[in-house]
């Protein structure tokens, strides 16, 4: 009983925490009773999957916590390629929040999670096309570093490996990766030059995680014959936290707040099944572990380390959890000795956690700004407190990546605070702060990190760190810090933030995408903002010479760290139709600058900044527009508003309250944005409104939504019914059916030029039944597949039109794809 009270604190503990993500974990007693239980098991699990969000919460959390394995989760992919419910971030910016909600979900879970350098380029219908596009050899090479560097003794795949077509194909990539992976792990021949670093390891066992939807419904599963499959029950409940185990599952998953997964979970018995697929069978199908030894007795020298740990686990006094101190630190120093690199790396710092926590030893780094820059020097507030009797000498601290040592010597008396101030020197090789796997420009498949060490790191690699050496009963253990900054919220209170090193000068070219459609030159702003202060220096756009820039170069000073200032050039394109990419470049001192920073920053994740080359596309464009007033209706956020206003219309986005008759005098068309009807509640009042806006002659743009509960039935004045339909192949050949209409001729030709350079997808969620006052006009199919005719509809509903669509125009627009332009402008000026 005592054993299940500490786990449902410790679990109570993880939701302190992902409350306030970015604090300093402040264990209680009975967590930190938890995880000393959690030193005496020396098993592992490894979860792999292809997508955040793939991954079984409720069983991670299972054997995580109850179990008390190490569980790891191997998401292939960060997410790129997916669709963004919270904001207007797409690709690799929506891969790094998802990258971070992954990693709050593990916070959670008390999952650790990985990945492989495999871009998710959008959705694929079979692992063929997803292995073509990936490098095979790279993603494999991953998935097996993975395997040899966590060690798992048994591993367990979200899919099936023998259903392809069934599922994403990137899902069954996944297993299809897995399952080759399983062997080769353990076969010195296989990627030999990651035996630098790691060794050939075998797991003993290989499971799939199945369930009803691999049967088709629940129907069909519980008739299925289970005799051959392990069953696991999750469905714990702890009384004192008033949570089962799914609920905890569901609070992980609702970290994936960009894909809508909030989850109010499930309660009662539930049963997790596991097919095995490779390795030896097991009589006690409840046990995954079964026959394994995880206990200290598998590392050589370790039966004694156990032995002491196991009397820590007895002897632990919830009152005085200091108590523990002098035992741990012996173990620690035991471990040292260990041949064993893994399992000493993995509980050295599993036990410097818990003598912090049983001390109230608190070591913090602060950072006087957010931000610096390479090569100056930054002050950084020490804070070093021991809250227990157990003596402690603050020994030294070294500063990080300079290596400079500062000997210190000084007593941490109980509950009296050390305060410092270092000045540390930040070296002019300093990396600046960037998502690794963006660093370098990969393929469409693939993300390139060349370092061997970093493949698979989650998370943002942060140089500027401080190590705390504390020596405890003469025994010194070092205690690495990363440098952060934090301030005081009115509202929010304190607020922790990694500290960016970023470029002297960033510049963003405010147009991502400008559109000439006349010989007329265009004024395009630039916005320069100061990683420092006194940036003096010079201002150009790297344009071809058929293109004209006035001025050449613009002079600017910013005197402040922080400051910004928007200059403005007027660019002259060429008479003839040309695309171009435009970068700029500041120059300062005789060192050029062209890096934009973006700043990611929601509640629910870490601060998060990028670094990519500060560019934009200017298109000399062959297309005619009308004069069109548009309100856009947001729906799961999007950047076409933008788009359009480039093309010269005149944009409103009006909030759902304020779609009134009155309102919409005003406009000519109304647009609503992607998925607009599966988040906008209030649309399911407003139809009337907006379609007597059609019958009286204007146009409604309706853009895709997904099969996903729909706020009303009614969104089309017409029969319509959504399905799954898509065309994933971005160059699939395009039919017109309808080749004289209007939205093909007028006021542009649209032609099947129109659909080149596509990105990522033609489109998604096409209607797969229509009334039939809907005209279909485009038919494509992806190779092997039926034509899908319901990319645009298009019907005459009173004196106007309502027009329905599922292309990717939410993903094309903002890429500066020509056609799309062109096909948007015929769509708005329909007569």
């Amino acid at each position: 009983m005592q054993k299940l009270f500490c786990r449902i604190l410790f679990i109570s503990f993880l939701f302190f925490q992902i409350a306030q993500a970015q604090q300093p974990a402040k264990p209680n007693a009975v967590a930190i009773y938890n995880q000393i239980q959690k030193l005496n098991f020396l098993g592992s699990v490894l979860y792999i999957a292809a997508h955040p969000d793939d991954e079984n919460t409720r069983l991670i959390s299972y054997l995580s916590n109850e179990k008390m394995a190490q569980t790891g989760y191997l998401s292939l992919t960060r997410g790129d390629g997916g669709q963004n419910l919270i904001g207007s971030e797409l690709r690799e910016q929506l891969g790094v929040i998802r990258t971070q909600e992954l990693l709050e979900a593990r916070k959670i879970d008390g999952g650790i999670q990985f990945f492989s350098r495999a871009n998710d380029f959008g959705y694929s219908k079979n692992p063929d096309e997803t292995l073509q596009i990936w490098d095979k050899n790279q993603v494999i090479s991953d998935v097996v570093w993975a395997i040899r560097k966590f060690q798992p003794d048994v591993i367990i795949n979200r899919f099936d490996h023998r259903s392809p077509g069934t599922t994403h194909g990137h899902h069954t990539a996944s297993a299809l990766l897995s399952v080759e992976s399983f062997d080769l792990a353990n076969d010195a021949k296989i990627f030999p030059d990651q035996l630098k670093f790691v060794k050939p390891w075998q797991p003993k066992r290989q499971f799939f995680n199945t369930s009803w939807w691999f049967y088709g419904s629940k129907e069909k599963f519980e008739a299925a014959d289970k005799t051959n499959l392990s069953a696991l029950q999750i469905g714990v409940f702890y009384p004192s936290l008033g949570k089962s185990n799914q609920e905890i599952a569901a609070l992980s998953r609702s970290c994936h707040q960009s894909q809508g997964f909030g989850s109010t979970g499930s309660r009662g018995e539930e049963t997790e099944y596991l097919e095995l697929l490779k390795g030896s069978s097991l009589q006690d199908k409840t046990n995954v572990f079964e026959g394994i030894d995880t206990t200290w007795n598998r590392v050589k020298g370790g039966a004694a380390i156990g032995q002491l740990l196991e009397k820590v686990q007895q002897q632990f006094d919830f009152k005085n959890p200091s108590a523990s101190i002098p035992d741990l630190a012996k173990a620690y120093s035991m471990l040292q000795l260990l041949e064993d690199e893994h399992w000493k790396t993995i509980k050295s710092e599993e036990i410097k956690k818990i003598i912090a926590a049983c001390s109230g030893l608190y070591l913090e780094a602060v950072a006087e700004n957010q931000t610096a820059t390479p090569n100056i020097n930054i002050k950084v507030k020490i804070e070093a407190i021991n809250r227990s009797p157990i003596m402690m000498q603050l020994e030294s601290i070294t500063s990080l990546p300079e290596q400079k040592n500062t000997l210190e010597n000084i007593a941490l008396k109980n509950n009296v605070s050390q305060n410092l101030t270092l000045e540390l020197q930040l070296p002019a090789t300093l990396e600046y702060t960037n998502p690794y796997w963006l660093n370098e420009k990969g393929t469409v498949g693939m993300y390139r990190v060349d370092n061997q060490m970093n493949v698979g790191i989650p998370d943002v690699i942060r140089e500027v760190k401080v190590v705390f050496t504390i020596n405890i009963n003469g025994i010194s253990i070092p205690f690495e810090r990363n440098v952060i900054y934090k301030y005081n919220d009115p509202t929010k209170g304190e607020i922790y933030n990694p500290l960016d090193i970023v470029p002297e000068i960033t510049t963003s070219i405010i147009d991502k995408v400008a559109i000439f459609n006349t010989a007329k030159s265009k004024t395009i702003g630039v916005k320069i903002k100061a990683g420092k202060d006194s940036e003096n220096g010079v201002l150009r756009l790297d344009i071809p010479k058929n293109w004209k820039v006035n001025p050449t170069e613009i002079t600017f000073a910013l005197s402040k760290k922080g400051e910004e200032q928007i200059v403005y050039f007027e660019v002259f394109p060429p008479k003839n139709a040309d695309e171009i990419t435009v970068k700029c470049i500041a120059i300062v001192n005789g060192k050029t600058f062209d890096k934009e920073q973006i700043n990611i920053n929601y509640d629910h994740i870490s601060k998060q900044q990028i670094l990519r080359t500060s560019e934009a596309k200017f298109i000399k464009l062959d297309i005619k527009t009308g004069g069109e007033k548009i309100a856009y209706i947001m729906g799961a956020g999007d950047e076409v508003p933008q788009s359009l206003m480039q093309m010269g219309y005149e944009v409103s986005v009006l909030k759902p309250e304020e779609i009134t008759k009155e309102k919409l005098l005003d406009f000519n068309v109304v647009i609503t944005g992607i998925r607009a009807y599966n988040t906008v509640k209030a649309l399911a009042f407003k139809q009337d409104i907006l379609f007597d806006f059609v019958k009286e002659g204007k146009t409604m743009l309706v853009q895709y939504n997904t099969t996903d509960e729909l706020v009303t039935k009614n969104i089309a004045p017409f029969s319509l019914k959504i399905s799954k339909d898509r065309v994933t192949e971005e160059n699939a050949e395009i039919w017109f059916l309808e080749p004289q209409n209007p939205v093909l001729n007028y006021p542009n030709k649209i032609t099947s030029k129109d659909f080149e350079g596509w990105k990522q997808e033609q489109g998604l969620n096409y209607p797969s039944e229509w009334d039939a006052a809907f005209t279909p006009i485009l038919s494509s199919n992806d190779k092997g597949e039926t034509p899908k005719n319901g990319a645009l509809l298009i019907a005459k509903y009173g004196k106007g039109h309502y027009i329905y669509t599922g292309l990717s125009f939410f993903r094309e627009l903002p890429e500066g794809v020509s056609g799309a332009f062109r096909l948007m402008a015929n769509i708005i000026s329909i007569k």
